[in-house]
C-alpha cells in the first residue's frame, strides 16, 4: 500500500523517507509494512511512560531534533524532572527520524551522549 504523501504532515513524509527506503526498511518492521493494526496498538497505548517523570531519581538524558514533531514531549517531560542529573539536548536542524541513524548530516550527538554517560554512570 503506497500512500500519497503530498497532503501529509512533514513527520509522515519523514517516516516514509526512513521506513520505506533502504535507510530504515525491514521486511518485519511494522513501520515499513503498514503493520500498525488494532492488535499491535493497545499495549503501546497503555504504556504510560511519561506519567510521573518527577519520580525519577536516575540520571535522564533527553535528545530531540530541533525540527522533530515530538520535541514538545521531551521538553514537557524535562520540565517535570527533578534533580540536577538531567540534560536536554536539542539537535539543531534535526528531525525525529534523523536521530535514528544520523540522517544525511550525522545528527546524533555522540559527544554529548558520551559525556553524559561518563558523568552519570
Amino acid at each position: 500500500m503506497n500512500i500519497q504523501l503530498d497532503d501529509q504532515p512533514d513527520c509522515v513524509k519523514q517516516y516514509s523517507a526512513y521506513y520505506k527506503t533502504k535507510r530504515g526498511y525491514h521486511k518485519r518492521s511494522v513501520n515499513s509494512n503498514e503493520g500498525w493494526v488494532l492488535q499491535s496498538m493497545p499495549g503501546w497505548m497503555n504504556t504510560k511512560i511519561l506519567v510521573h517523570p518527577e519520580d525519577l531519581k536516575n540520571a535522564v538524558l533527553i535528545v530531540h531534533g530541533e525540527k522533530a514533531h515530538s520535541r514538545y514531549m521531551g521538553e514537557d517531560t524535562f520540565k517535570k524532572l527533578k534533580g540536577d542529573n538531567k540534560e536536554l539536548v536539542i539537535v539543531p536542524n534535526a528531525t525525529h527520524t534523523d536521530l535514528y541513524d544520523g540522517g544525511d548530516h550525522d545528527y546524533i550527538p555522540f559527544d554529548k551522549i558520551d559525556n553524559f554517560f561518563k558523568k552519570n554512570l
